[in-house]
C-alpha cells in the first residue's frame, strides 16, 4: 500500500514538471478569436493573415486583411487592415487601421476607420466575419454622412464624378488635395 501511493505521488511530480505551461488556459477573448477565425468564410476579394495568433504567448492577437475590391470606385486596390485584439474582445470592439493611405471619406489620413459597428453599433453578438463584411462594404460604398475626412465626404456629395477621378489618381500614388497616397494598384 505504501509503495502503491508513492508511486502515484511521484507520477504526479512527473506530470507536473512535464510541460513547462502546467495547462495554462486560454483567455475567453483569445477562444472567441479562435472560433471566429475557423469560422470566417472570406469572400474572393478579401485574404486573411494571422500576425500574432490568439494564443497564450502573445499579449494581442493582430490580424492583417487585404481587401481587393472589384467594383465600384476602389476597384482595381489592394488595401490592407490591420485587426487588433485585446483581452475584451468580443465585450469591447478590435481596434482597425487602414495601413494604405487612401482618400475615402470614412479613414483618415492616419488610417484610423470610422465604421459604426466598431464604436456604437459594436455588440458582442458581431465577430469577425461582420467586421470584414462591413470593411468591404466601406471600400465599396463610402459613407459621406458619417466622415472621419471631411473634405473626400464633401466632395462624394458635391461631386461624384470628380471624387472618383481623385480616388483613382489617390490609387495611382498620386496627389490630391496637397497630400500624396500610397500606391494600391
Amino acid at each position: 500500500m505504501l509503495k502503491l501511493r508513492q508511486l502515484q505521488k511521484k507520477k504526479q511530480e512527473e506530470l507536473k514538471g512535464s510541460n513547462p505551461f502546467e495547462r495554462t488556459a486560454l483567455p475567453a477573448s483569445r477562444l472567441r478569436l479562435q472560433r471566429d477565425l475557423h469560422a470566417v468564410d472570406l469572400p474572393p476579394s478579401v485574404e486573411l493573415q494571422v500576425l500574432n495568433a490568439p494564443d497564450v504567448t502573445t499579449e494581442l492577437a493582430l490580424i492583417q486583411l487585404r481587401i481587393s475590391p472589384d467594383e465600384n470606385m476602389y476597384a482595381g486596390g489592394h488595401f490592407i487592415f490591420n485587426i487588433e485584439f485585446g483581452d475584451n474582445y468580443p465585450m469591447e470592439p478590435p481596434k482597425v487601421k487602414c495601413i494604405n493611405k487612401i482618400y475615402h471619406p470614412n479613414i483618415d489620413l492616419h488610417g484610423n476607420v470610422c465604421l459604426n459597428i466598431l464604436r456604437e453599433d459594436w455588440s458582442p453578438a458581431l465577430d469577425l466575419q461582420s467586421i470584414i463584411i462591413g470593411l468591404l462594404f466601406l471600400l465599396l460604398e463610402p459613407n459621406p454622412k458619417d466622415p472621419l475626412n471631411q473634405n473626400a465626404a464633401d466632395q462624394l456629395i458635391d461631386n461624384k464624378e470628380t471624387f472618383i477621378h481623385e480616388v483613382k489618381l489617390s490609387m495611382a500614388g498620386g496627389f490630391v488635395k496637397n497630400e500624396i497616397f500610397d500606391y494600391v494598384l
